[in-house]
């Protein structure tokens, strides 16, 4: 299984402590609070609700849209939807593309961002998170809808993961899932910093949706998911208000890499950047309670999701001064 962020149990059993600051998921710190459930919540079964679908498709703009339990759950599954296919999975992204794309008998390789130009014609399936996860690296728009035009014509799929495109959406695709071909994932656990509730969305055509709908099963996302879910899709005012200040706080952190000579690139939720000695700067960060991503390969390097507060601020400003100063 690929590794993760989000994993403070291994932080605990390896160093200890417990006054963890956990940057290492690329989630909202400042998440959208759950509004009081309904009495049944707990123990109707949890019938697919319909308004939920419809705020998704208006909050993402998508025409047609599937309710998950995560978009994990459509990861795993859409390589059983298709025959052995030839898949370009772009590089570096999200470890479970690649890793379930392999496990159901496709001929899966991952391909630098730079040359996905030069690979669309030679597969049937492109899998592409846009923006990306966790180099921050997007796709025009006009690009992605090239490649799925090109690759629809020969039945394949462009399937684009946009589960980090809510801080800026201007390459989204998700308006034109109705098409032949394009699959556009969504989640609510990124940017409304609800990774927890286990929810997402898939767009695509009637029929895509559909045959996903039978594989996955019934009863895929819980009522309280369904009713937390579905009151932050449709608060407008708390989606503004958070957009402006994680715009504030993504450049903040920038700011402050480069401060310490750290040329970092991402989006308003997390920085990157190739690191030298990752581990060490690893191991630096967990003996001060700061719990960073690792990236061990392809390429190696570290990631930073917003600190909650100002003392978790001030923190990582001491932790990178002293590594700065350990470095020289």
């Amino acid at each position: 299984m690929p590794e993760h962020g989000g994993n403070l149990r291994d932080a605990k059993r390896l160093y200890g402590r417990d006054d963890w600051i956990d940057l290492s998921a690329g989630l909202n710190p400042a998440w959208y609070p759950a509004p009081a459930l309904t009495d049944n919540a707990w123990h109707r079964l949890p019938e697919p609700d319909p308004a939920l679908v419809d705020a998704a498709c208006a909050y993402y703009g998508a025409p047609h849209m599937l309710a998950v339990a995560g978009t994990q759950a459509a990861i795993q599954a859409l390589p059983r939807l298709r025959p052995p296919s030839r898949v370009v999975i772009a590089a570096p992204s999200y470890a479970e593309h690649a890793h379930h794309w392999a496990l159901h008998g496709h001929a899966a390789r991952q391909v630098p961002y730079a040359e996905l130009a030069d690979a669309v014609d030679g597969c049937e399936v492109m899998v592409v998170c846009n923006p990306n996860n966790p180099t921050g690296a997007a796709v025009p728009r006009a690009q992605l809808l090239d490649w799925a035009d090109r690759l629809a014509r020969r039945g394949g799929w462009l399937v684009v993961d946009e589960a980090f495109a809510d801080t800026d959406g201007a390459h989204s695709v998700a308006d034109r899932a109705g098409h032949a071909g394009l699959i556009v994932l969504r989640s609510v656990g990124k940017f409304f910093g609800l990774a927890g509730v286990r929810l997402g969305f898939v767009a695509a055509r009637p029929d895509l949706l559909a045959a996903l709908d039978e594989l996955l099963g019934p009863w895929q996302v819980s009522g309280p998911a369904q009713q937390v879910g579905k009151a932050a899709l449709l608060d407008q005012a708390w989606q503004r208000a958070t957009r402006a200040t994680l715009q504030r706080s993504g450049q903040r952190l920038h700011d402050l890499l480069a401060a310490h000579g750290i040329e970092g690139s991402g989006t308003a939720l997390f920085q990157w950047w190739p690191e030298a000695r990752p581990e060490q700067l690893h191991d630096h960060m967990a003996r001060r309670g700061i719990w960073v991503r690792l990236f061990r390969t392809g390429p190696r390097g570290i990631r930073l999701g917003l600190p909650p507060d100002e003392a978790a601020w001030t923190r990582l400003a001491t932790a990178l001064n002293e590594w700065t100063r350990e470095s020289k």
